[in-house]
């Protein structure tokens, strides 16, 4: 059984081979650990392989982790999960980067609670690029408005756009729903230049990566290819 350091390894060199076909710059995609439902061991062993950002869906269980990992203070913890308003206070004050923020009412909380000498919370937003009813995100539609809204916002930063396109898609269909999210935050940048950075696209996970950088990812959302299948919920 490769252990998770080699499994890093392994996923790293797909990166810099997919980054090198694409013909983008070395480093231009980062790899983000998705550790949900992991021990804070498992993340302890890829932080002693040298990965240092790791993405969490459900609260307490992070928060427990940040707790048990504080010792390692150059750990970056990425939010990726739905966010409920009654949230918003423990993800503004123990996070890092938000990736699944897709209402302004979310985006307001966040602000509010930041504290400023944080620093600006590092913020995504969720798109369901492919319009499906069981996912989360605003639609391509109400993005425009959405990011002007949140761009004025103090204590985040607007970074750029998440989505996570319906698995099933054909290659072809899949790609595509790639190229729209990148050229969704192509036309942000044109036309709200002031929003925030806006150089950020988090998209594609272990199946898909390749295709995801081939398209502009800038994150990759990477699990089970680094700490294997989650085991079966009874």
């Amino acid at each position: 059984m490769s252990s998770i350091a080699d499994n890093i390894g392994s996923v790293t060199r797909r990166i810099q081979k997919a980054t090198l076909q694409a013909g983008r710059e070395p480093g231009a995609v980062r790899l983000l650990a998705v550790s949900k439902t992991r021990p804070a061991e498992d993340l302890r062993e890829a932080a002693a392989a040298g990965q240092i950002a790791f993405g969490e869906n459900y609260l307490q269980e992070a928060l427990d982790k940040i707790e048990a990992l504080s010792d390692l203070p150059d750990i970056e913890w990425h939010f990726i999960g739905p966010i409920q308003s009654n949230k918003t206070r423990q993800i503004a004050s123990a996070f890092d980067w938000v990736h699944s923020v897709d209402r302004l009412k979310i985006a307001r909380r966040l602000s509010e609670q930041r504290a400023p000498e944080l620093g600006p919370l590092n913020l995504c937003l969720q798109v369901n690029i492919n319009d499906e009813d069981s996912k989360a995100g605003c639609s391509l539609d109400d993005l425009p408005d959405l990011a002007a809204e949140i761009g004025q916002l103090p204590n985040l930063s607007l970074r750029g756009l998440m989505a996570i396109p319906d698995p099933d898609q054909s290659e072809a269909a899949l790609r595509l729903s790639f190229r729209k999210l990148a050229n969704a935050l192509s036309q942000l940048k044109q036309n709200f230049p002031d929003a925030g950075p806006l150089d950020t696209l988090s998209m594609g996970m272990s199946g898909d990566l390749e295709m995801a950088v081939a398209e502009g990812a800038t994150w990759v959302r990477i699990g089970t290819a680094i700490f294997g299948a989650r085991p079966r919920k009874d």
